[in-house]
């Protein structure tokens, strides 16, 4: 029996959830646009350099200006807001139906992202500066909770027979925390490519006539704060990926008969999580480290939404079912 005052209220936390991190967003960018440090500014007035030497971190909380600062501060608890009515969409469609929320692919992703905003969260507390990359990852969190909500979306029913398991606790609970923080990882190192070719830019700039004109790209953390989040993020997730990939195995082998079988599905999360592996030990071998192990990095996110939507929506496979 499905309670549909709680599905309707499930799908309005959605709504409010979009609205909420939509405003995050703006507040970020309001953020970047107007907390060039004071500093920065009297250099630009007297003449000199409008950008930080390379290397050199964002503005302190004690230089950034007043205005910015309480900016910062309102898209934090914008994003907070956001989290907790996100939250408040998998709990009610839970209720609703009387089953764990992640029984096909709206609630997976749906939960995919809310761990992704969580982890976020949790960095930002931790380390201030990370609060800059906010816009950078709540504009992406945005425009998947909207291709989320138009193309994935289901109407709150029960599982289907073959997702009534135990197993679905612990198989794919660990597979949305796992991809989840896959999602934060992959968005830190896309940023320290991009934090990596503005300082390299600004250094080819120093010292000549038209030095590097100032950008947005300088309130970013540095570009070593960026590779050790990209890094920390997925040392945290590659064990619950592991432990996702090995407790689907053992399901696969209750309900099929068989530990593996090279699914679509099983075989994509196998190849997800040896791009993953190459990539942490990329990160301690010579010649690798840097940029080379941030690119392997980004293609195991590509791997992991390849896996989410092209392996569920074109392939088929013994996965096809309720869509996950």
């Amino acid at each position: 029996m499905i309670d549909e005052s709680l599905a309707a209220l499930s799908d309005t936390l959605f709504s409010v959830s979009v609205g909420l991190y939509s405003l995050a967003v703006v507040a970020f960018c309001a953020e970047l646009a107007f907390g060039r440090s004071r500093q920065s500014r009297e250099l630009v007035a007297a003449g000199g350099p409008a950008v930080p030497p390379v290397g050199a971190s964002a503005a302190t909380p004690a230089a950034e200006p007043e205005r910015a600062r309480r900016l910062g501060l309102v898209a934090m608890v914008l994003t907070g807001l956001g989290a907790v009515t996100h939250a408040g969409v998998l709990v009610a469609r839970g209720m609703a139906t009387d089953r764990l929320p992640w029984g096909n692919m709206y609630e997976f992703a749906t939960a995919v992202v809310l761990v992704a905003v969580v982890a976020y969260l949790v960095l930002a507390v931790r380390a201030p500066s990370l609060r800059h990359i906010g816009v950078f990852l709540l504009a992406p969190v945005v425009l998947s909770m909207v291709l989320i909500g138009l193309f994935l979306y289901a109407e709150a029913g029960p599982l289907v027979a073959a997702l009534r398991s135990s197993w679905l606790a612990i198989h794919v609970s660990t597979a949305t925390i796992g991809f989840g923080i896959f999602f934060v990882s992959g968005i830190a190192s896309v940023l320290y490519l991009v934090r990596t070719r503005r300082d390299a830019t600004v250094a080819a700039g120093a010292g000549t006539a038209a030095p590097a004109a100032p950008s947005l790209l300088d309130r970013l953390p540095t570009a070593a704060a960026l590779d050790r989040t990209a890094h920390r993020t997925a040392v945290f997730g590659f064990p619950i990926w592991t432990f996702a990939v090995i407790a689907g195995a053992i399901w696969a082998e209750s309900a099929w008969g068989r530990f593996w079988g090279w699914d679509p599905k099983e075989t994509w999360a196998f190849i997800a999580w040896i791009v993953y592996a190459a990539y942490l030990h990329a990160r301690t071998t010579a010649g690798w480290r840097g940029r080379p192990s941030a690119w392997i990095n980004i293609v195991g996110l590509v791997v992991m939404i390849f896996n989410l939507l092209f392996v569920n929506l074109v392939s088929t496979g013994l996965h096809s079912y309720g869509g996950v």
